[in-house]
């Protein structure tokens, strides 16, 4: 065969080969000459490769390059072409000198892999296997289990390739088990998986957990029974079960679903009952309930839809009814298929019977129906001593007496009183009360018997049988049988059982039941509605000897002698409740202890009445003691004397607490007012403002005493009040306060006192504010303007006229002006907040913010403006000085010796006026 002329050396190539022919066993040269010619085509290429190879047969890197162009030359070629035979023989003959390099085997399993040569592509890998050391097996490992897991892969050798691969890494289970799954042989999957599961030592190299695998597992068996055998399934979701209880539900379903899977439904409807009525979560009975009420509703649909049988059935039933059946034996039959042999074996039974709808509609009723019975099991499983769920559990079985009585002889088994949630002798007492209402008063009797002998939690329990016993005989009339039971639970223990009792070291409650306030305030009950009042006197004596009554008690006590006329019995009875309990507990008995004293004897025995009001109150605490204050001032006014009645209010306004003084400083005034008169309150208002009552309270004492004072024509001391209250009245919150006064001045005062009025308002601003600012002069002459302003909407409202307004503003502009004068020569005081009022002397003008300010001497043209303002002022009623004032007339005439009446009528107007007023007209005067 002629070489073609390209593949021959060129002149090119001369070099490389005298390099080459000299030294042919250099792998420099060699690859040099090699990339020399990457352009020239591949078959001139080969022909260097192989002339290399046949050199250095044992160089890695010219196997390796070599190869990878062989593989990019067959790479767009169709796999049946031959090319591809001679890119293997190529391998084959790498691998002589290359077993050892595992790069080399993967690429040509990857190559045989893509020609789908399956048995060649297997033996590859083996001898991979056996060429290579085992440390570099997992390189080879990784191709061969894609390979093994492609398509048309018999699963024969599947399964022998991931066996002998479990061999070499056993932590891959679980990729053996999802082929298997994904193969459908679930078989060895579920074996797969149970010894993983029974394997202590295994790790999930996907993060799976033992619960995860197990439920995994009971899936495979649930939805596979018929296909895996050998495992004890049963066994193995019970074990799944025990060991996770998040999951019952779902497990107990899965087991049911088996058995149904095996067409054992018998076997299913026993693991829905066993199911029910052992699970403990709400959650898992739902989920089991609803289960069970879908098979029996697929039940009924298939028996249902398998209701119509065909007409040869139909003709072999009628044949049999009416005797034409063979009597042959159907045992000796070899020609009858298994089948139509227990079809005939089986005929006649009733658990055989095809057509039981009636049957599976029973039980799926059934089903329905027991739906609350068993959540109700399922929460008293969670807490069998919830004494509620007893008790519902018995109003789900109403109008079923049988039921009821069991359930309530399992309860009262069941539950321990002293670990009981609720109260448990309510369970004893319904039980009771059920055979009461069917008219079975001994079974009753028998069942409150056994009621009092159970050691309670506590005494109150005991006690509420005992009542509900005696209650019971009540309803039936047998009043001594009831008189009986109370005397008998109310008898004191003995002193032998006492001591048997403190020798076991156990106290049961039936040792305190004879001190139990509930057991005597019924027993006291019927003591006085069946006995008689000795018998009644004993019981409450009792009670008083064991120190367990009540205030209530001592009431109900000295009632019960005041409706038989004991009186002196009663109050003995209250006396000894007063001595027994304290404050806040004897406040009932106090109250009407006094009330009944006081309305039985009244002024018979005042003394004695004094007597307990002094006690009750040296025993009543401040912030209580108002009411028996109030009582008692009321005794001494309808029954003693006023002046004791003021001393009492006098003494109340100092023992109660400082909140309710205000209160009763009112009522104390309003009663003395009422006896004595309106001037005798005076000395009330003034002990009161110096009692120390809280700041606002003095205020509005201040403000009622300024009306008193007003309404009884004192000007001059209604205007001191006003000045003593203003310390406590802030002009920012308190405008109230302050528009009362200027009320009253502008009705009853002058220019000098509004003036005064309005520095005080300033003051008292200034002593309130937290910080001090020094005002410029405009500021303070605006503020003083906006006041003249709203003064002279008062005056107008006065009646003023507005040539006496203007007259006012002229005398008030004056010192603002001497105010800005000052300001300029530099005297203003730091700190000083003008309060529109001067004084003018001969050394110069001086300014002052003290609070003791000099009236300043009046001139005689300022008393002129006075006298033309007319600031119009009230008489004080002559009625206020009652017969005084007529004794004062009376010596006048005397001492005038007849004066004409206009003198003393002038004198008369001047003991009128303020005192204010007085002074300026003697200051004229002189």
């Amino acid at each position: 065969m002629s070489i073609p002329k390209e593949l021959y050396p060129s002149q090119d190539d001369l070099l490389y080969e005298e390099e080459l022919l000299r030294n042919p066993f250099s792998l420099k040269l060699w690859w040099r000459y090699l990339i020399a010619r990457a352009d020239s085509p591949f078959k001139k290429r080969f022909i260097i490769y192989e002339h290399a190879l046949k050199a250095l047969p044992g160089s890695y890197k010219l196997w390796h390059a070599y190869l990878r162009e062989c593989l990019e030359i067959v790479r767009n070629l169709p796999v049946s072409h031959s090319q591809y035979e001679t890119l293997n023989n190529t391998f084959e003959r790498a691998l002589v000198t290359m077993h050892k390099m595992p790069r080399v085997w993967i690429m040509y399993l990857q190559t045989l892999t893509e020609q789908k040569l399956i048995t060649r592509t297997r033996r590859t890998f083996d001898r991979a296997l056996c060429a290579l050391p085992v440390t570099q097996h997992d390189r080879i490992w990784e191709p061969y289990l894609m390979f093994v897991s492609q398509r048309g892969i018999p699963i024969e050798t599947s399964l022998r390739v991931y066996r002998r691969y479990l061999k070499y890494d056993p932590t891959h289970t679980e990729d053996f088990i999802e082929f298997l799954v994904n193969s459908s042989l679930w078989q060895e999957a579920a074996e797969r998986l149970a010894s993983v599961l029974n394997d202590d030592q295994f790790f999930s190299i996907k993060g799976k957990t033992k619960h995860r695998l197990w439920l995994e597992l009971c899936d495979f068996l649930t939805k596979h029974a018929t296909e895996v055998s050998g495992l004890n399934v049963d066994a193995i979701i019970r074990d799944g079960i025990r060991k996770f209880t998040d999951e019952v539900g779902r497990l107990w379903t899965s087991l049911a679903e088996y058995y149904i899977r095996r067409n054992l439904h018998e076997k299913a409807r026993d693991i829905f009952e066993e199911g029910i009525t052992t699970v403990v979560m709400v959650r898992d009975f739902s989920v089991i309930f609803d289960a069970y009420a879908q098979f029996e509703e697929s039940m009924l649909a298939f028996k249902m839809d398998n209701m119509d049988s065909s007409d040869e059935d139909e003709e072999e039933e009628t044949m049999k009814e009416n005797g034409f059946e063979e009597d042959e034996d159907v045992r000796l039959d070899v020609n009858l298929s298994l089948a139509k042999f227990e079809e005939k074996i089986l005929h006649g039974f009733w658990l055989h019977d095809d057509k039981d709808i009636g049957l599976r509609l029973a039980l799926l009723d059934n089903v329905i129906l027991r739906r609350p019975e068993l959540a109700n099991s399922v929460l008293l499983r969670q807490n069998p001593h919830n004494v509620e769920l007893w008790h519902r559990r018995v109003k789900l079985f109403e109008g079923n007496p049988k039921k009821q009585i069991l359930t309530y002889t399992e309860a009262v088994r069941t539950v321990d009183p002293m670990k009981a949630v609720g109260k448990p002798h309510t369970l004893w007492v319904a039980f009771a009360k059920l055979y009461e209402s069917y008219k079975h008063i001994a079974n009753s009797r028998v069942i409150f018997d056994k009621a009092v002998q159970v050691n309670y939690k506590t005494v109150d329990n005991l006690a509420s049988v005992w009542c509900e016993w005696a209650e019971m005989e009540l309803r039936h009339h047998n009043f001594k049988k009831a008189l009986e039971l109370m005397r008998r639970t109310t008898a004191e223990p003995s002193v032998e059982v006492k001591r048997r009792v403190a020798a076991d070291g156990s106290g049961p409650v039936q040792m305190k039941l004879h001190k139990s306030l509930r057991m005597w305030t019924f027993y006291v009950d019927l003591e006085e509605s069946l006995g008689n009042l000795e018998s009644t006197r004993a019981v409450y004596e009792q009670i008083l000897d064991l120190r367990i009554a009540t205030p209530q008690i001592i009431i109900n006590y000295a009632v019960l002698l005041e409706d038989n006329k004991y009186f002196e019995d009663a109050f003995k009875v209250y006396e000894r409740g007063v001595k027994i309990f304290k404050y806040p507990h004897v406040k009932d008995i106090w109250v009407t202890y006094i009330s009944k004293f006081v309305k039985r004897y009244g002024r018979t025995k005042l003394e004695r009445a004094r007597e307990l009001f002094e006690h009750a109150i040296e025993m009543t605490p401040a912030d209580q003691v108002k009411p028996l204050y109030l009582q008692y001032a009321k005794l001494e006014e309808d029954y003693g004397l006023a002046k004791r009645a003021m001393r009492v209010y006098n003494q109340a306004t100092k023992s109660v607490p400082n909140h309710e003084k205000l209160d009763m400083y009112e009522i104390y005034i309003a009663r003395a007012a009422e006896i004595f008169g309106v001037p005798k309150t005076r000395d009330i208002y003034e002990q009161s403002i110096e009692s120390g009552l809280p700041d606002k309270d003095v205020k509005v004492m201040c403000l009622k005493y300024s009306e008193l004072e007003k309404s009884l024509g004192e000007t001059d001391l209604a205007r001191g009040i006003y000045v003593f209250a203003s310390q406590f009245a802030d002009p920012r919150s308190d405008l109230d306060f302050w528009n009362k006064w200027q009320e009253f001045e502008v009705q009853h005062g002058n220019e000098d006192t509004f003036r005064e009025m309005l520095r005080i308002r300033r003051s008292v601003s200034a002593s309130y504010s937290q910080t001090y600012f020094i005002l410029p002069e405009y500021l303070m002459q605006k503020d003083q303007r906006l006041d003249l302003d709203e003064a002279k909407e008062k005056m107008k409202q006065a009646g003023i006229t507005e040539d006496e307004m203007a007259a006012l503003e002229r005398q008030l502009a004056a010192p603002t002006a001497n105010d800005s004068a000052t300001a300029k020569e530099g005297r203003t005081v730091v700190g000083f907040v003008s309060g529109g009022v001067e004084s003018q002397t001969d050394r110069g003008v001086t300014a002052a913010n003290n609070e003791d300010i000099e009236l300043p001497e009046e001139s005689e043209s300022e008393g002129e403006e006075e006298e033309r303002v007319g600031i119009a002022q009230k008489d004080v009623p002559s009625s206020v000085f009652g017969g005084l004032i007529r004794k004062r007339e009376e010596s006048e005439r005397a001492e005038n010796g007849g004066d004409d009446s206009s003198a003393a009528k002038e004198k008369d107007n001047e003991s009128r006026l303020g005192a204010l007023e007085r002074i300026k007209r003697q200051k004229r005067g002189a």
